[in-house]
């Protein structure tokens, strides 16, 4: 986790199977914690854009689709603004 440069990441106990509640699920931005013990998924994306823009981090390079694709497409945030990749992804999702 120390070389994630940000995510969400989910710690599931030994053993656990996948439908288990997780043992914790959190933030990491530049490999530490930023936040822990939030309760679901969603909202440890959520966060992760709030500090995102916060912080006014850029998106990691090897992300930036991904990222782009989350904020712009699932969120509607600036959604008129898409670079071709995801222009072409959101008329292949539509059509």
């Amino acid at each position: 986790m120390e070389q994630t440069v940000m995510g969400v990441y989910v710690i599931q106990k030994e053993g656990a199977e996948p439908e288990d509640d997780p043992e914790d699920i959190g933030v990491l931005i530049e490999g530490v914690e930023a936040n822990t013990d939030l309760g679901n998924i969603a909202q440890a994306c959520a966060l992760l854009f709030g500090l995102i823009y916060c912080l006014n981090l850029s998106y990691p390079p090897e992300l930036k689709c991904t990222f782009e694709v989350l904020q712009k497409i699932l969120l509607n945030f600036d959604g008129q603004k898409l670079s071709s990749k995801v222009q072409f992804l959101k008329n292949k999702l539509m059509g």
